[in-house]
């Protein structure tokens, strides 16, 4: 079937391009007017129903009117001289309020932007007072906005928003500080605009470096970029229609995270084609270029179907998860895969077709005979001395595994201290208890449906005052009908740090528990609740989603290698440099630069991508391997082969695809998953893949393999023609 859909591809190449490019332009389009419908911010709302913080979310929509994509702004009102509030100001302050109240916020628009692409979020806030300083420093009002904080247009409303109300008290003789989530976000944003710019300018620029020095060409240094924009527009649109159609919500941060991932594996598997091509060439010159680009995308496809499809099996598992923010993120990657699977096995080929030999103009390289270099004198050290070269890879993932001791998981989101938001909040908790912005809320309501009174919670809100760690307790308030009330409690901590959520998942429940009046039933929220919910639904994920996982990566690498033995070695290794990868972050964040432990979605997504993404390569020395080893003469003599041919391309996959990956610690809270998925890649390719599976297959021989021996690669009548004697002198990342 792979060689039926790449020869169809290269029989009718320009066809195959003109499909794709109007696939790229409709779904590319489709792709940004769906997105924002069927993305959602809020932590909350990817935990299951049976949550207690998710009961108390549906309590607050149900009874107070709460809307579930309500984003809060905290304003921060005091006089520019510093002096104490007293009453005039506090008039001045109502009436500002009440005026900004009542002023719709536009959101920016961009001249040249159509109107059916953009969604307004054009919207009159909700603004109420909150609190005033015990020392009349400074009063603070409650600004609920709706949308996606992640949103473009939701955070220029918010700047307008912000814009205008500073106008307004300025002319009051007063001054401003905003923080909350969206506040925080868009201060990220505004702060590293530029980075994200650059890393985006540079990844782009490293990709086309690395393939003018490979290959000393200008369409195979270009090609590889406009292959993957039009296949990874294409898999944006199908995404987002998916997601519309099922009702499935994504993350706000999916779509980045896609865009990430395609650009780096489409990258790879072009890479691959790229090499084995010029390498076929190179051994049959008289052959029509039509017809060795058939052959060739047949070959390699088998290795890039398997690579994409391990991916797929193993982000696919993550449809098992409890926490709804992984089971979107599963299957909205693994869809996006597919397409670009199915671009590899159809664009792709058809780019080598189209193109031929001119795909390496101006270079020299097929009608040269190329110098020996680096991979070929490495390869020969592999095979040479596999045990010591063995030794040193395990020694330094080892070391790095290590760092695991001592591992922590840190449920706060990370966010930068720097910005004005942060101030802000930091000028809030000098004078009130650090959660009065955002407060742990207590909903309670009657077993029966009965109408409640506010002044049977009196006890309960008196015993939640006598919590360690609460500072403030505000009286119960009942919902409109009666039927629910609210208890909001201030915590003397930061409501998204890890002590918050302790006291919140502990003692604030377990007086909720032993102190709501009889008859009724009570329920906790608020952020740090939530976040000690999402704590308990990755935990239970950890548990479920690893070994299927593995399990199912592991069934690919069976069918794919027909070795028993094979899939061991394979997973092994690709074990140990999941721990390498986790132990490195946890030592360069956690024990380097103190934080109180790893991202929680760490060690998930860690895992799936280092191990998905990486088996890639596996995959594509493995495949060598065997093909190697299928025709006569010693083993080692074979993994040196395959090493020579195979480093170039999967060395410079590897640094491409890191370097994708890099990019995101331009991305606000962002920066522990750059580190990672870029040191884990690194590992994968150059130390797994070029060292650690070819020195276990230079020790094991054609043993590896049981309990069958290779066979020689199925080939066309046409390839079947003599073919000349290898040179010495391989592929390798310098040649010209």
């Amino acid at each position: 079937m792979i060689r039926a859909l790449t020869g169809f591809a290269t029989r009718h190449a320009w066809k195959v391009i003109a499909l794709w490019g109007v696939l790229a332009v409709g779904l590319g389009l489709l792709g940004p007017v769906l997105m924002p419908r069927v993305t959602q911010s809020q932590t909350g709302d990817f935990l299951p129903k049976t949550y207690d913080s998710a009961a108390a979310l549906r309590i607050a929509e149900d009874n107070f009117g709460a809307r579930p994509d309500a984003v809060t702004v905290t304003v921060l009102v005091a006089r520019t001289d510093g002096a104490k509030l007293g009453a005039a100001d506090q008039k001045k302050i109502e009436d500002g309020a009440a005026k900004l109240a009542k002023r719709r916020v536009q959101m920016p628009r961009k001249e040249d932007e159509p109107d059916f692409l953009v969604k307004d979020h054009s919207q009159t806030p909700r603004i109420a007072p909150a609190a005033t300083a015990p020392d009349r420093s400074f009063a603070l009002l409650t600004v609920e906005l709706t949308g996606n904080p992640s949103e473009e247009g939701v955070q220029g409303v918010y700047r307008n928003f912000r814009d205008g109300a500073r106008t307004e008290f300025a002319e009051m003789g007063m001054r401003t500080g905003f923080t909350g989530s969206l506040a925080q976000l868009s201060d990220t944003l505004e702060a590293n605009k530029t980075a994200m710019t650059i890393g985006g300018a540079l990844i782009m620029g490293l990709i086309v470096l690395l393939n003018v020095l490979v290959f000393r060409s200008v369409l195979a240094a270009v090609l590889p970029l406009l292959a993957v924009t039009f296949i990874g527009a294409a898999a944006s649109g199908v995404v987002a229609g998916a997601a519309e159609l099922t009702g499935l919500k994504l993350d706000a941060n999916t779509p980045s995270l896609i865009s990430v991932v395609l650009l780096g594996i489409g990258v790879d598997y072009l890479l691959f084609l790229l090499f084995r091509f010029r390498e076929h060439l190179r051994a049959r010159p008289d052959q029509a270029a039509r017809e060795a680009a058939a052959e060739v995308s047949g070959r390699v496809g088998t290795a890039i179907t398997s690579a994409a499809l391990t991916i797929v099996a193993a982000f696919a598992t993550l449809g098992v998860a409890s926490f709804g923010q992984f089971r979107a993120l599963g299957p909205a990657i693994a869809l996006a895969v597919l397409v670009m699977l199915l671009g590899s096995l159809t664009l792709m080929p058809a780019l080598l077709a189209a193109c031929g030999r001119k795909m390496f103009w101006p270079s020299r390289t097929l009608r040269s005979r190329p110098r020996e270099g680096f991979a070929a004198q490495y390869g020969r050290l592999v095979a040479r001395r596999p045990l010591a070269v063995l030794a040193a890879s395990v020694a330094l993932l080892g070391t790095l595994a290590a760092g695991m001791i001592g591992l922590r998981m840190d449920y706060s989101p990370g966010e930068d201290s720097s910005t004005p938001a942060a101030a802000t909040a930091a000028e809030i908790a000098r004078a009130l208890p650090a959660g009065v912005s955002d407060p742990t809320t207590v909903y309670l309501v009657a077993k029966d449906g009965s109408a409640l009174d506010a002044g049977r919670f009196d006890g309960l809100a008196k015993a939640l005052s006598g919590v360690e760690g609460v500072g403030q307790v505000a009286p119960a308030v009942l919902s409109g009908d009666h039927r629910a009330a609210r208890i909001d409690v201030s915590l003397n901590v930061d409501s998204q740090s890890d002590r918050a959520r302790a006291l919140a998942s502990g003692p604030v429940r377990a007086a909720v528990a032993a102190h709501a009046p009889v008859g009724t039933v009570g329920h906790v929220g608020g952020t740090a609740a939530i976040f000690a919910d999402v704590a308990d639904a990755v935990d239970h994920d950890l548990a479920a989603v690893f070994p299927v996982a593995a399990g199912l990566i592991a069934l690919i690498l069976l069918l794919l290698l027909r070795s028993l033995l094979a899939p061991v070695v394979l997973m092994l290794a690709v074990g140990l440099g999941f721990a390498a990868t986790l132990g490195a972050a946890t030592l360069l964040f956690q024990h380097g630069l103190d934080r109180p432990g790893v991202n929680f979605t760490l060690p998930l997504v860690l895992f799936l991508f280092v191990v998905a993404l990486g088996t890639d390569y596996n995959i594509l020395i493995t495949d060598r391997l065997r093909e190697e080893m299928a025709h006569p003469g010693p083993a080692r003599a074979a993994v040196a082969r395959a090493v020579r041919h195979t480093a170039p391309a999967v060395a410079a996959a590897g640094v491409i695809l890191a370097g994708s990956f890099a990019t995101l610690v331009a991305t606000p809270g962002s920066e522990q998953m750059a580190f990672s998925l870029t040191v884990g890649i690194l590992l994968s390719a150059l130390v797994l893949s070029l060292a650690v599976v070819p020195a276990v297959a230079a020790l094991l021989g054609r043993t590896l393999w049981w309990p069958l021996r290779p066979t020689p690669p199925r080939t066309t009548p046409t390839a079947a023609r003599p073919v000349p004697p290898p040179t010495p002198a391989p592929d390798h990342l310098a040649t010209r």
